[in-house]
């Protein structure tokens, strides 16, 4: 445990030196500016207004920065260290590859988790200080499960993907492919495929709750409107289906399994591929 402890500080260390820290913190924390500056907070839209209205243009935004910004920072995590030679360095000392993996893991998931929860805690805390009643705890809650589910799940592919490339450049194409194919399969790809009517609509829609991107924006969306009447008449399938409380739990916990089973499979993969 101390060599992994020490492995995650020296991410944190190189990660704090580097400019994309200091751009990603910037983005969320300008962002949340942006939105005191406007005036959002006192604004309504849908009902929605004060905090909710805050952390609901918050989590738009989210689910569209923060995936790519994981990916693009985190995927030659590995692969740059093996180009560099500070992979050989590492691994001179006594440390296990395991140690260094998931030292490296747990370091890169601290400096991504770390910047978007305390925008959101700035966020809340403006949004009380302009007359909000009350805390809203179980939303601040459940949105904060949400955020560390998104990052588990992209940090897990991120690291799969780094162990199986040996340049940086090929990791950073992956990861933008990946990113585009699911954010596509969140609305245009499914609804291509039910204009067409070749797939039964049941079907489509489970494709649809396997991409991670789509639970987070179903469960993002059941905090703020339980009905899900944002979404049309596919809220009745899934409430149907799932139940609300489930629907939440699913939202949670199926990116962390995911996510969990993507870093288990780079794990193995760096253990049994040549590792320079």
């Amino acid at each position: 445990m101390k060599n992994l402890s020490l492995v995650a500080y020296l991410d944190i260390r190189e990660s704090l030196r580097a400019k994309w820290f200091y751009v990603y913190a910037f983005v969320f924390g300008g962002l949340m500016g942006l939105f005191f500056i406007s005036g959002i907070t006192d604004s309504v839209v849908m009902g929605f207004t004060g905090l909710s209205r805050l952390l609901l243009v918050f989590i738009q935004v989210t689910i569209i920065i923060l995936p790519i910004f994981i990916l693009i920072t985190t995927v030659k995590s590995i692969a740059a260290d093996r180009e560099s030679n500070v992979l050989e360095y590492m691994l001179s000392f006594p440390i296990s590859l395991g140690e260094y993996y998931w030292g490296k893991l747990l370091g890169r998931f601290a400096t991504v988790f770390f910047p978007v929860i305390l925008a959101l805690f700035i966020g809340v805390a403006w949004g009380l200080a302009k007359g909000g009643d009350h805390m809203p705890w179980a939303m601040i809650t459940l949105y904060s499960a949400l955020i560390f589910s998104i990052c588990t799940v992209f940090l897990g592919i991120a690291f799969f993907i780094s162990t199986l490339v040996k340049s940086h450049d090929v990791a950073l194409g992956l990861s933008f492919t990946v990113w585009i194919v699911l954010l596509a399969f969140i609305d245009v790809a499914l609804i291509g495929l039910m204009m067409q009517n070749r797939v039964d609509d049941g079907v489509v829609l489970t494709l649809a709750m396997l991409n991670p991107l789509e639970a987070f924006r179903i469960g993002a969306i059941a905090l703020f409107d339980p009905e899900l009447t944002v979404i049309g008449p596919v809220a009745y399938y899934l409430l149907d289906t799932l139940g609300h409380t489930f629907l939440m739990l699913y939202a949670i916990f199926y990116p962390i399994v995911l996510g969990t089973i993507f870093a288990w499979l780079g794990y193995i993969a760096f253990k049994r591929r040549d590792i320079l």
